[in-house]
């Protein structure tokens, strides 16, 4: 196989952000440079929210501010609200990724927001790159899988919530498991019917590994035909607003997974399990994924 499957890392954001370890920005910006270095291209770096509801998340600007331009490299930023847009366009993000979540009761204790409105802000958000220029929009429908406080969560709410990015125009649309519920039959069900509503629009997948199911969904979203899949270096993650929430796939697990298969990815398996460590070593825990335990196979030549 040579068909190449790009990953998103998300450890400096979402695999920051339910740690109790609260990094110094210098921290964040090396985890950064270091996965760089790993090759990675794109990366959620920073999140715009409220410091006092997510202090890991404190220093977006000044960590936006730190890292050097690079053309190879794009540099993401969650955005809740028009505020955080605001804030990513001002640090000049080189893209934004927008949050709706698909149930109104996860909405309402994640952003303030149920589902209907927080489809109004994101098309508020649109409007304003439409009217004053800002970086590429992706959507990320968040417990796009089930809901820690509503449980199972409706397919036609997630096409709905898909179709209306897509009328839209936002450049890209991610599926987010965000509580690691989801199995490999559903993922693709789903994929098959936003698919079906959001024409040519990229679609990427973000998976946690709560239920020991992270790289069987995310191998189900290669066979559905997904090319952009987020993953976390060393399994960290986790949202503060989900009881009970673990870390994203594995980006060293899934690395291996895809380029055992034949697939490519880009990018340095070995530097990305030393990197796991070295973050585990700052947070003061093991890395959780499985790559980082018990390393490559085969094993280099002594």
């Amino acid at each position: 196989m040579s068909r190449l499957i790009e990953i998103v890392e998300v450890g400096a954001r979402d695999g920051l952000q339910n740690e109790k370890a609260i990094l110094e920005v210098a921290d964040k910006v090396e985890l950064i440079t270091r996965l760089e270095a790993c090759g990675v291209r794109r990366q959620e770096v920073v999140s715009f929210v409220n410091p006092k509801r997510v202090p890991q998340m404190a220093g977006a600007e000044e960590i936006m501010a730190a890292l050097p331009a690079d053309a190879r490299r794009s540099r993401i930023g969650l955005v809740l609200n028009e505020r955080g847009w605001d804030r990513c366009v001002a640090a000049a993000c080189d893209e934004a990724n927008v949050v709706v979540c698909a149930s109104d009761e996860f909405g309402i204790r994640n952003q303030a927001a149920n589902v209907s409105q927080q489809v109004d802000t994101l098309s508020a958000i649109v409007a304003s790159k439409n009217a004053s220029g800002g970086p590429p929009i992706s959507l990320t429908i968040s417990v796009a899988f089930g809901c820690p406080f509503e449980g199972e969560v409706a397919l036609d709410t997630v096409v709905s919530i898909a179709r209306a990015g897509a009328a839209l125009g936002v450049d890209e649309i991610a599926l987010a498991d965000t509580i690691g519920v989801a199995d490999p039959w559903t993922v693709k069900k789903r994929v098959e019917a936003v698919r079906h509503v959001v024409g040519d629009t990229k679609l990427r997948l973000h998976f946690h590994d709560t239920r020991n199911t992270g790289l069987a969904n995310a191998f189900a979203g290669v066979e559905a035909g997904v090319d952009v899949l987020d993953a976390s270096v060393g399994g960290l993650g986790g949202c503060p607003f989900a009881p009970n929430a673990t870390g994203n796939i594995g980006t060293e697990d899934l690395v291996y997974m895809l380029e055992r298969a034949g697939f490519e990815t880009g990018l340095d398996l070995n530097g990305l399990i030393e990197t796991a460590g070295w973050i585990g070593e700052k947070i003061g825990k093991s890395p959780a994924s499985s790559l980082w335990r018990a390393g490559v196979f085969p094993k280099p030549a002594a």
